[in-house]
Order: structure tokens, then C-alpha cells, then sequence
């Protein structure tokens, strides 16, 4: 089947070209796929507001040589979240564990429901730092990386930068602003 349509949460976005962006997707049947979404920077592009960043999207896609996106229809949006400038950065910070964390293409619905979970708890909370402490150990313990009746570390940056094998640039922005 060349085509296939996922439920999936927009993760990661990168400008192609002059019209076109390659958008990292964090789906439910396939995991973490990117997908070139061709016209979506264009003003008439329909399609475009269905796919910005952390909007969970059911997506159609053409499987070729490189996915390219056909049809998006946005489920949620997460408007509250993207309004409030704390909570949009506590948002991309999970974007970019997911993105540096999971490998493509490998099928995860647990890690999608805590992502879908967390995002929608960072919407109507008021403090998210315990929401963040408890995303972090959840998705190390589904995906392996730390035992689930150990106690969890205090200071967990360092540890999954080492997974990561790379800095974390959004706590170290986040940080600067507040």
C-alpha cells in the first residue's frame, strides 16, 4: 500500500525549498516519521494550519521515496498551551526529548498517549514542573532507560543528555527567558 493515513502530534519542523517544510511526526500506528509537507508555507495552503507545531493531526500520506504529505485534518490544537509562552516552552521540551529519544518508523502507542496526556494536562495545570518530572521518568521507564521500581533522579537533564548523546538546547533557551 503506497499510501496510509496515522493520528499523529507534530513534533519538529524544518523550512524545504521555498514553499515546502519537513515536518517529524510522532504518530500512533508508526512512531516518529518525517513527512515533506510540499506548499504548506504558501498563504493559500489549506493544509497548513492543520500541521504546525504540537497540533495532533490525522495525516494522509503518500509513501514514496520521501513521505510526502497529502491531506491533514487537525484533531486538537492545543491553543491554551501555544498562548501561554511557559507552557509553549515546557510543550517544545517534550517535542525534543521525543525527537531525540525514539527511533523512526518504531510503533509506540504508550509513549503517544503519555505525550497526548501530558500535553493536554499542560494546557489546564497551573505549575507544569511536576508534569515535566513525571513525563521525563515515564517515558525513560516505557522506553527502557530506567527501572520502573527505582527511585528517579532529581536532576534527570544530564542523564538524558547521555542517552541523547547531545545537549538540551530547550531548557537551556527556556531557561534564559524566565
Amino acid at each position: 500500500m503506497r499510501s496510509f493515513r496515522v493520528e499523529g502530534i507534530v513534533i519538529k519542523r524544518k523550512d524545504f525549498g521555498e514553499g515546502d517544510r519537513i515536518l517529524t511526526v510522532f504518530t500512533k500506528q508508526r512512531g516518529k516519521i518525517q513527512v515533506i509537507a510540499k506548499g504548506v508555507r504558501k498563504v493559500s495552503s489549506r493544509r497548513s494550519p492543520h500541521v504546525e507545531l504540537l497540533n495532533e493531526s490525522i495525516i494522509g500520506v503518500y509513501d514514496g521515496k520521501l513521505p510526502i504529505l497529502t491531506e491533514a485534518d487537525c484533531l486538537n490544537h492545543f491553543s491554551l498551551l501555544k498562548e501561554d509562552l511557559e507552557k509553549a516552552g515546557w510543550a517544545f521540551y517534550i517535542c525534543e526529548l521525543v525527537d531525540g529519544l525514539l527511533a523512526e518508523n518504531q510503533e509506540n502507542r504508550e509513549v503517544y498517549n503519555l505525550i497526548q496526556r501530558t500535553l493536554f494536562e499542560l494546557e489546564i495545570i497551573q505549575d507544569p514542573r511536576p508534569i515535566i518530572k513525571r513525563f521525563e521518568q515515564e517515558i525513560l521507564i516505557l522506553l527502557g532507560f530506567w527501572p520502573k521500581n527505582r527511585l528517579f533522579l532529581e536532576e534527570s537533564e544530564a542523564y538524558i543528555e547521555d542517552i541523547m548523546e547531545k545537549k538540551i538546547k530547550t531548557k537551556r533557551i527556556f531557561s534564559k527567558i524566565f
